[in-house]
């Protein structure tokens, strides 16, 4: 059995490799920082490492000179993982035996299947089609997965939730879980009790502040004939499944007379732990979307689709010392013709354009295989409208007018990155 020597000062990315590579039959060692790395090094000689570049106690340069001056470690190739690097950092580690460099945050499957490569072994990865994103709103978990239902995928929403519910500092959430589209069949009831125990287990919450918004009949027979999941609702509604989380009557949780939806549905809540964005668990593939590139910086693509000039201008302003690459759309038709913008990190979507509306968009994104996340940005806030974005699998929603600021915050909280 291969082994592998995981260094991180994030118990949560340790779990989280360890989980991932056990499952696949490697021999996991951990160290906590750098000095501890270097003892592990030396006392459980490892196959591979797979190191974080910024460690305490010993940095990452320190280890590795440790490593290349033991004879049993010297040969062990090298996977760094770090935020992107420059191209002096890159070339100065290099010499230690370093065979791949990862941008945070990895792609999983990226990380298989270079491991594999590296120790010749051979490394199964579960390519069933599958998104699934998470975000928080008010301490509501909104989970939301299309397509089907992916092995790698469910493992790593474990550590999604967890890092969610850290960052936003929720202790007792409750979670809609949206499954409208996922084709599921009798054979994937494996993956159901794994997915539904995730969530259960992760947020530690009763079955009652679950929702399950779903038409699938096979989703609801695997709860009814399961004794320790049946407790869990299913709905089909997405209305009632808002008012019973936040347990009010129907339409309560809009505001008094104006038929507008109150902001703890609208946004997204404010971290209160920025600090650990870095570490972000990438729910995507490498073929989904961005991609880790291999030493290399890449600032983030956002699209912007809106047929006002002003709002164009704006975002684009709201970026314009980020690096990040701003493109604009006058309409959704002009948006989806483009197959390049579909990989875009980022979309910024009115949803009242002439020729196709935002909501049309998200209709056919729904139907794409790559699907960037999408927050809306709309003097519309009715409950109806909010509601339906929603279940189109919004990210977020930003109300006009706009303030840079808040475009800005918006766009970190998605893409958990300091602009």
């Amino acid at each position: 059995m291969n082994k592998v020597l995981v260094i991180d000062e994030s118990s949560l990315l340790r779990d989280f490799y360890r989980t991932q590579l056990e499952e696949h039959g490697f021999e996991v060692v951990v160290a906590v920082n750098g000095l501890d790395g270097v003892a592990k090094l030396r006392n459980d000689v490892p196959d591979l490492v797979i190191m974080d570049y910024s460690l305490s106690r010993a940095s990452a340069e320190d280890v590795l000179q440790r490593k290349m001056e033991d004879p049993n470690a010297k040969t062990a190739p090298v996977i760094v993982v770090s935020k992107p690097l420059d191209k002096d950092s890159v070339l100065k580690l290099a010499k230690f035996q370093v065979k791949k460099f990862f941008n945070k945050p990895v792609k999983i499957d990226q990380l298989l299947e270079t491991i594999g490569t590296l120790l010749n072994v051979p490394v199964r990865i579960d390519n069933t089609p599958c998104m699934i994103e998470a975000h928080v709103n008010d301490h509501v978990l909104f989970i939301e997965i299309a397509q089907g239902l992916n092995r790698e995928k469910i493992t790593m929403l474990r550590y999604r939730i967890q890092e969610l519910l850290d960052l936003y500092d929720v202790r007792i959430p409750r979670v809609l879980l949206m499954m409208a589209s996922v084709e599921v069949g009798d054979d994937d009831t494996e993956k159901l009790e794994a997915l539904f125990r995730s969530v259960l287990d992760v947020t530690g919450v009763k079955p009652k502040f679950v929702k399950i918004l779903t038409r699938s009949e096979a989703v609801e027979r695997f709860l009814r004939s399961h004794p320790e999941l049946n407790a869990l609702e299913v709905m089909d509604n997405i209305e009632h499944a808002m008012d019973g989380l936040f347990a009010r009557k129907a339409g309560s949780y809009l505001e008094k007379g104006t038929g507008r939806a109150q902001e703890e549905v609208l946004a997204s809540g404010k971290p209160k732990n920025r600090s650990k964005t870095d570490d972000a668990i990438d729910l995507r593939f490498g073929t989904e979307g961005r991609t880790a590139g291999a030493g290399k910086q890449s600032a983030p693509k956002i699209v912007v689709v809106d047929d006002d000039s002003v709002i164009q201008e704006l975002v684009r302003t709201a970026f314009e010392d980020s690096g990040a690459e701003v493109v604009t759309y006058d309409d959704g038709a002009d948006f989806l013709d483009d197959s390049t913008a579909l990989s875009s990190d980022l979309v910024f979507l009115d949803l009242m354009m002439p020729k196709k509306d935002g909501f049309t968009v998200l209709d056919e994104l729904r139907n794409k295989e790559t699907r960037p996340p999408v927050i809306i940005l709309s003097a519309i806030s009715q409950r109806d409208s909010v509601i339906r974005a929603m279940k189109l699998g919004v990210t977020s929603y930003l109300i006009k007018p706009l303030k840079p600021e808040n475009v800005l915050r918006k766009a970190a909280e998605v893409l958990s990155s300091n602009f």
